[in-house]
């Protein structure tokens, strides 16, 4: 399905303490959708920007960067994504192989458990087939209708 509406893409240092920036850019292009959905996506969008600056080249290269993209689609779904600069070697995924005692312990990679439960779906892509060039994470969230 096309999208009806497109935010400009915006463009961010790889740097973690752009993640105010980002939740303040967030928060305004969501004026006027319901303050539940744009708390979750905001919330959402701080895990993505983060990880992307973590694990990849977007937070280790001086010239790192990470860009956020945003649409809607009809009055039913909005979806957010962050693409990195690559080279980190692995891709966005859940961890599944750990002990009770082992997740209780670690304190990162849970950030992706909560965008799976908070949004109608998440995933990623590779921004170029071949190459660990970059990767782009998403996920969408449903509005719910006004009656």
């Amino acid at each position: 399905m096309r999208p009806t509406r497109t935010w400009t893409h915006r463009l961010y240092p790889g740097e973690l303490r752009e993640l105010s920036r980002v939740r303040r850019e967030l928060t305004a292009d969501l004026t006027g959708f319901d303050p539940g959905v744009a708390d979750t996506l905001v919330l959402c969008g701080s895990e993505l920007f983060a990880n992307c600056v973590r694990y990849t080249a977007s937070g280790t290269d001086h010239d790192g960067a990470v860009i956020r993209t945003l649409w809607l689609v009809g009055d039913r779904s909005l979806t957010l994504g962050f693409t990195d600069d690559g080279l980190g070697g692995t891709v966005p995924r859940i961890p599944t192989t750990r002990t009770p005692d082992e997740w209780e312990r670690a304190e990162g990679q849970r950030g992706l458990l909560m965008v799976q439960e908070s949004s109608t779906a998440w995933g990623y892509s590779p921004v170029c087939p071949f190459g660990d060039l970059g990767t782009h994470t998403w996920a969408t969230f449903t509005l719910t209708t006004r009656s």
